[in-house]
């Protein structure tokens, strides 16, 4: 008995688990983080405390700051202090302020003298007809490609991306003559908008956009609205729709942009000069008219586009699920 004693081994308490988790990783990761959970950056908190550094901080991004400014703003700028000065002080002194006083009746005279009222409307119906085409190509596509998801979509997908490595120019004579003549119903498009913006709706890139953005929707809950019995239809409006406010603010705000400054293409099928746009008439009447006036009516052509992109920025910046959850 005392034997069998000497050989039975101590019994051990069992350790206690650890309830706060396993050890934190020490290694390259984790060094990389502070231990205020602060993400290290190329100057550590202590270094940013420092008055130096933060004098030396304060100075970069200031001429940071400074330089994207005039780089960025410094063009648009101009154009506005030079819209309201007289022609002759914006050449013989293009960077002074206002030597002899402003010009308000610049912007007056290139809205009513010119006509430019005339072909800002035609830019604004291009640019709306244009928006809208390429918003029905590129949302159904998408859907069609990431959702549906039909037999060969694969093969379709790679053929719609194959067509933006094919140079515009290229296109601009088959474009032509399949205006000039609509397949089918035999319409002659030219020398009117439809001829103008419909051809905008072949955009490859924005059916890719639109595509890799319904690739990233969360599967649950289009699987739990299938569950519930929702079709195809009100799958797309009532649950891709509202997820997908941030993409469809970035193609219009892409698509309204292309066709605002688009040259070329309105150029071939508007030959009538009452139904061009502010990008093809801009620079036939700058031969025959006053610098100021010019440049009168290129600011009024740039507010528009400006004043679009500051009221549209929020829609692609704002979280896409906000939609989908409340409905």
């Amino acid at each position: 008995m005392s034997t069998l004693l000497q050989h039975t081994p101590d019994l051990e308490p069992e350790p206690e688990a650890d309830l706060a988790g396993p050890a934190p990783r020490r290694g390259r990761r984790a060094r990389r983080t502070a231990p205020d959970g602060e993400t290290r950056t190329i100057t550590s908190a202590f270094e940013r405390r420092r008055p130096l550094t933060r004098a030396t901080r304060a100075l970069l991004n200031g001429g940071l700051l400074v330089f994207l400014i005039i780089v960025c703003l410094g063009p648009i700028l101009w154009l506005a202090k030079s819209a309201i000065t007289p022609t002759q002080d914006t050449l013989r002194y293009p960077l002074a302020l206002w030597p002899n006083g402003t010009d308000w009746e610049n912007l007056r005279t290139a809205w009513v003298d010119i006509d430019l009222k005339l072909y800002f409307w035609n830019t604004v119906v291009i640019a709306l007809g244009s928006w809208a085409v390429q918003m029905v190509v590129a949302v159904t596509g998408g859907y069609a490609l990431s959702i549906l998801r039909p037999r060969g979509s694969r093969v379709i997908y790679a053929l719609v991306l194959s067509t933006m490595f094919v140079p515009a120019v290229v296109l601009l004579v088959p474009l032509y003559l399949t205006v000039l003549d609509v397949p089918f119903v035999h319409w002659n498009l030219v020398n009117t908008f439809w001829g103008a913006f419909l051809p905008a709706g072949a955009s490859a890139f924005n059916v890719a956009i639109v595509k890799r953005f319904f690739d990233n929707l969360p599967r649950e809950i289009i699987d739990a609205a299938r569950v519930d019995g929702c079709g195809d239809f009100r799958l797309f409006f009532s649950i891709v729709l509202p997820m997908s406010r941030p993409v469809l603010g970035v193609v219009s705000v892409f698509a309204v942009l292309a066709a605002w400054k688009d040259f070329v293409w309105p150029l071939v099928v508007l030959p009538d000069p009452a139904k061009q746009p502010l990008s093809v008439r801009l620079p036939r009447l700058a031969a025959v008219t006053e610098l100021d006036v010019v440049l009168a009516a290129l600011l009024i052509s740039c507010a528009l586009p400006i004043v679009f992109f500051v009221v549209f920025q929020r829609l692609f910046l704002r979280g896409g699920l906000e939609g989908a959850v409340k409905g």
